[in-house]
């Protein structure tokens, strides 16, 4: 009989092991595939932004460091490996777009033009999805850092190599990049 309860407690205690594995790794795989989906509007806007450095270089060019820090940001971005890699250069992009968006303020005939206003609602519009993305994936990173810090998920965690993943955070910018973009004629 105590055999018995005890084969029974071993089996429950492996099959919860199981469940507590399982569930972490489904967590995971969640965040990555988040980050996959706000990968694929990053690459959209990465995409978007020679366009507009073309459209606002005859008017820009003695304000060429403008345009050459958000070239080499976007550069970052694209040659970014890992999720926390990428994080860290969107935000540097992000911040580069900023300055962008401030130097363009001074040239009225820049704002008055079509191509530069089509690419700019364009941009406007990757933004807003991005933001969304980025409130999707920090979700899964707060459900998946929550479930391996746990007891006893925990020890798991640690005995598996799972470990707390960063948030898509905005770091410095965080008051300039939490308002939607906008467009000023």
């Amino acid at each position: 009989m105590i055999l018995i309860i005890c084969i029974i407690a071993i089996i429950v205690i492996v099959f919860s092991i199981i469940g507590m594995y399982n569930n972490m790794v489904s967590l995971r795989n969640n965040r990555e595939k988040s980050f996959a989906d706000m990968d694929v509007q990053l690459r959209q806007r990465h995409d978007l932004i020679p366009n507009l450095v073309e459209a606002v270089k005859g008017y820009m060019q003695h304000e060429a460091s403008t345009l050459i820090a958000v070239t080499e940001a976007r550069s970052g971005a694209m040659n970014a490996r890992t999720i926390d890699e990428k994080i860290a250069s969107e935000n540097l992009l992000g911040s580069a777009l900023q300055g962008l968006k401030v130097s363009i303020e001074r040239y009225p005939d820049l704002k008055a033009n079509e191509n530069f206003l089509k690419l700019q609602d364009e941009i406007s519009d990757i933004e807003n999805k991005i933001a969304a993305s980025r409130r999707f994936f920090n979700s899964t990173t707060k459900e998946y850092n929550t479930q391996i810090q746990k007891f006893p998920a925990n020890l798991l965690a640690n005995m598996f190599g799972f470990h707390k993943e960063v948030f898509f955070d905005l770091g410095a910018d965080r008051a300039v990049v939490s308002e939607a973009p906008k467009v000023k004629f």
